[in-house]
């Protein structure tokens, strides 16, 4: 596969706090605020934005992920201004963006970063997006899932590649391929050294994709939900996948 060079920002007009917390040395984790999701159901139904926020601060999260998308993750706009109060770590709205609008009340929020899904844009509005997020002061993190939809990131002028091994978000079905981040991990060496990389879905759950595995694969983090939604101590169990990398 032939890959386009990336188009870069000049990176003085924007902040870009989200992406340089990922650039640290090691595999960066970005810890997710959620409640439920359409494969596992419920996960955490009482969860405090706030306190998880905190929570995964303590326990040495580089970046946040709130789900703000209420009919299938039980989200709301109000867990991300509330879990970014209460910490001091750039914080990354998932949701499914796919309108200007939404980029605008992203930004409004007071996000740092938001994702664009690749499958659920063509590619004009894609970079129309990712343009106009960019200039609201937005990084930009854009999901891929398969070689074709990498090449349209990066075509699209996409910098920081999340691979996400779930085929649907949207399914019901617990579709992961916890070897997908690993296998598409080669095709990153024919693009710029300087996009981020990062690997999400069933990592460091029973029977996924172990932390280190991502480490060894040239990721640079990996967004991290369920293993620690579901944790007792949430903090304790951040740490314990993070030492796992030094061990």
């Amino acid at each position: 596969m032939t890959i386009a060079p990336p188009h870069y920002y000049d990176p003085v007009s924007v902040g870009y706090q989200f992406r340089d917390a990922l650039n640290g040395v090691g595999v960066a984790v970005i810890a997710e605020v959620k409640r439920r999701s359409p494969s596992r159901g419920v996960m955490r139904a009482d969860a405090d934005a706030a306190l998880l926020a905190c929570a995964y601060q303590d326990g040495g999260a580089a970046c946040l992920s709130v789900l703000t998308d209420t009919p299938r993750f039980g989200g709301s706009a109000k867990d991300l201004v509330e879990a970014r109060r209460a910490v001091s770590i750039p914080v990354l709205r998932k949701d499914f963006i796919t309108t200007h609008g939404q980029v605008h009340e992203t930004a409004e929020i007071g996000a740092d970063a938001l994702l664009l899904i690749v499958a659920d844009l063509e590619p004009a509005r894609l970079l129309s997006l990712h343009e106009l997020a960019l200039t609201l002061g937005l990084d930009v993190v854009t999901e891929v899932r398969t070689d074709h939809e990498l090449e349209t990131a990066v075509e699209n002028r996409a910098y920081m590649i999340m691979v996400n091994q779930r085929n649907d978000p949207k399914d019901r079905a617990f579709t992961v391929d916890p070897d997908k981040a690993v296998k598409m991990s080669r095709l990153f060496d024919q693009l710029d050294a300087g996009i981020v990389k990062i690997a999400a879905s069933g990592i460091g759950v029973m029977g996924g994709t172990p932390l280190t595995a991502i480490g060894n694969a040239g990721y640079d983090a990996a967004l991290i939900g369920e293993a620690l939604v579901t944790a007792t101590d949430p903090a304790a169990s951040l740490r314990a996948l993070r030492s796992s990398l030094a061990a």
